[in-house]
């Protein structure tokens, strides 16, 4: 637009400099005039928060003592569970944004670049990879590099070792390369190269052996150092994944559980976040499997890496999408995606002019590469843009598209913009993130002082609260309705499950078929062993080689899943308002009546703004709730059908030698048919079970909190000073909070 009013001529422009300078001049003087507005708008969250606590610090040492004990003591300990509110912030579970992608696509280098630390993590681009899920965060105890890390116990390693080599004895001329391979990376990872052509006892002799054993029985470690170079060295031998002919051992990343990262000074960036790094490939071990899926469902938000020569040309990217779906939205709680196309200045310019030509105007200083950079950048998110508006993850979150350069970032020899790296942008988008956890966490705090300020005003106010018979009476009528609209969205639920049921009845063997028999491009070399891995592992097996997951329970869950998505997405939203969800109906929830509104009485006045603000802060404790409950619910239909297929996994596993996997299709065939006529209704049932537990849960929350608030209300009356002076205070603290 100020492009457009440039061209239409110079009176524009100069009416429109003109305009700028007046309203400057205007604001300015505003300002001069308002010197407490200004002072209030540069307050830090944490000074609004020490504000609060100063303010009811000093009301509650003007309360006399013969007054009211009990209503003296009550503030004391709300004062010492805001203390805690405070403290605890810190320990707050923090928001977690995951971050994935396929192994070299500059996954590791970004994190390295948003972090401004060039060198904290392995990079594919030296034939190295991160092969645990990694979380990152701020270290805010001290001023160290810090990594926790977390080893899987010893007796599910000395499992998996006796399994990695029985899967390296396999003489057989079909048996599975992916297996194999994934068992010579563990053995030689830790025993160094042609270790996997040993026996077991020969390792258990080996003096790594030892080693092993000892970091096992630790079950975890911590490492701190103060130079980011000795860190990074350290943690490496816990995270990356190397393959090296020369290769010693020592690397310890096939006994790691999880590794959490703790960086110095970014609190600006991660204090209330979290950076999950989940590894490029898959895993056949079952622990981080589950892992895997866990640190998913709890990420709000995901970054998808992609190099930006495949996420304009392959399907890739969205493969990756699909396969996590689940796990980010129904299962989950993501609302956006960060679509990261990295690499952004591996490009040759003489190449790329032969197609796209910059024009003059995108060409400032004769600098080609840097325009041919800009244009393909704008390129490549247009391209990004349009594949997610075809796709059907559109209705499920927004999306978000930046083409980066870590390299760029941090080497400035290449002559591009730090702007044009576009890592500053993705550091906006932790900053902001972070400042408006603070700002809630703030609010809460606030929040928990105003309400300490309206009861005050209610017992100062009036001898005998005649209201709270009023309260509890509304109360009731309030839990009838919620209790009827739960009763809606229970029967709504029920009949999408019944249909499910009777469609993966009829449907589940053929589901099934596509990964116990599925039709194979070269055959069935190998298969058996895939089978055998997924069996092991209940069901779920990550293939390296077909670069998917098979997950038998998540496909014979589909039709229930296919049922209930757009209901349950209704009633469960990941964000947005669509009538009839569960936290709409809790926000709906009040015992004040519109028709108990009397702006003449000052003591209703102070006493529903108590009631209000303490209605407020049990919504906000049920709103995290909610979330948990909503991922067990929908998690309960594989679960079941999981525990359902159990025993036959387990039989079908034991089979071996000649014949193994066709006896192996025919015990899960069987299992399936045996089971599908009560698996799916129990799957049913289970939903319904865990749907009435959160509606209980609910409903006692809501009860148990108004009624304490209501006895409160009937502590005694107390004499103090007017504290309306005080109120106005912390109601524009919240304002400034909100602005």
């Amino acid at each position: 637009m100020y492009a457009k009013e440039q061209n239409d001529g110079t009176s524009t422009k100069t009416s429109r400099t003109s305009q700028c300078t007046q309203t400057f001049a205007s604001f300015k003087r505003k300002r001069d005039e308002s010197p407490d507005i200004t002072s209030q708008s540069l307050l830090s969250t944490d000074l609004i928060m020490k504000q609060t606590k100063d303010i009811i610090k000093n009301i509650h040492s003007k309360i006399p003592d013969e007054d009211s004990t009990h209503l003296k003591s009550y503030i004391a300990q709300q004062i010492l569970n805001m203390d805690k509110m405070n403290k605890s912030n810190k320990n707050r579970k923090k928001i977690a944004l995951g971050v994935f992608g396929r192994s070299g696509e500059g996954k590791s280098s970004l994190l390295c670049a948003v972090l401004g630390e060039r060198y904290l993590l392995p990079s594919g681009s030296s034939g190295a990879c991160t092969a645990i899920t990694t979380q990152v965060e701020a270290n805010l105890c001290d001023s160290n590099y810090a990594a926790d890390i977390e080893f899987i116990s010893k007796e599910d390693w000395d499992d998996q070792f006796k399994d990695l080599l029985l899967d390296l004895s396999d003489e057989c001329e079909d048996k599975n390369d992916d297996i194999n391979k994934i068992a010579i990376e563990k053995i030689t990872a830790l025993y160094g190269a042609n270790a996997h052509k040993k026996k077991y006892d020969d390792l258990r002799k080996d003096a790594r052996s030892a080693d092993i054993d000892k970091l096992l029985l630790m079950k975890e470690k911590i490492i701190s150092k103060v130079n980011t170079d000795d860190f990074a060295k350290e943690i490496s031998y816990y995270i990356q994944h190397t393959y090296s002919k020369s290769n010693t051992g020592g690397w310890y990343w096939p006994l790691v559980k999880s590794v959490t990262i703790k960086i110095p000074n970014c609190q600006e960036l991660l204090e209330h976040i979290v950076l999950v790094d989940l590894p490029g490939t898959g895993d056949c071990n079952k622990i981080r499997d589950n892992l895997w899926k866990s640190k998913l469902r709890e990420c709000s938000s995901v970054w998808i890496v992609s190099g930006i020569h495949r996420a304009i040309s392959d399907e890739d990217p969205w493969e990756i999408l699909k396969q996590c779906i689940y796990h980010m939205t129904q299962a989950g709680e993501c609302k956006s995606i960060k679509f990261i196309c990295t690499k952004s200045d591996d490009i040759d310019p003489e190449e790329y002019t032969r197609n796209e030509w910059p024009t003059d105007e995108e060409v400032p200083d004769r600098d080609l590469k840097a325009a041919c950079i800009r244009k393909r950048n704008i390129s490549a998110k247009e391209t990004v843009r349009e594949s997610f508006e075809n796709s059907k993850l559109k209705k499920k979150m927004s999306l978000n598209v930046f083409t980066v350069s870590s390299r760029a970032f941090f080497d400035k020899t290449l002559h591009l913009e730090r702007s044009d790296t576009e890592i500053p942008q993705l550091q906006d988008v932790l900053r902001n993130l972070n400042n408006s956890v603070k700002r809630e966490l703030a609010r809460d705090y606030v929040n928990e002082a105003k309400g300490i300020l309206a009861l005050i005003c209610v017992q100062s106010d009036t001898d005998e609260n005649m209201v709270h018979k009023e309260f509890e009476k509304n109360l009731s009528k309030a839990l009838e309705r919620l209790d009827c609209q739960f009763d809606v969205l229970r029967c709504v639920l029920e009949q999408c499950l019944t249909y499910g049921v009777e469609d993966s009845q009829s449907l589940c063997l053929k589901s099934a078929r596509s990964i116990i028999s599925p039709d194979l491009p070269h055959g069935n070399r190998g298969f058996h062993r895939i089978l055998k891995a997924m069996c092991n592992n209940n069901g779920y097996h990550w293939s390296k080689a077909w670069n998917r997951d098979l997950d038998l329970n998540m496909e014979l869950a589909q039709q229930m899943h296919k049922n209930i998505e757009e209901e349950f997405d209704s009633i469960f939203p990941v964000h947005g308002k669509t009538g009839k969800s569960v936290q709409e109906q809790i926000d709906k929830f009040s015992v004040i009546q519109s028709d108990t509104e009397d702006p003449s009485s000052n003591m209703l006045h102070h006493t529903e703004n108590f009631i209000k603000t303490e209605e407020n802060k049990l919504k906000i404790k049920l709103k995290r709730e909610v979330v948990e409950r909503k991922k067990d619910i929908h998690l309960s239909i594989q679960m079941t059908i999981k525990d359902a297929m159990a025993p036959y996994y387990k039989r079908a596993a034991k089979f071996t030698g000649t014949g193994s996997m066709k006896k192996m299709q025919s015990t899960l065939t069987e299992g399936i048919e045996n089971l599908k006529h009560e698996m799916f209704k129990d799957a049913k049932d289970k939903v319904l079970e865990e749907f009435s537990r959160l509606e209980e849960y609910i409903k006692e929350a809501l009860n148990s909190g108004i009624q304490s608030s209501i006895r409160l209300l009937l502590s005694g009356k107390i004499t103090m000073p007017d504290i309306s002076k005080h109120t106005t205070e912390l109601e524009n603290l919240l304002k400034q909070l909100s602005d």
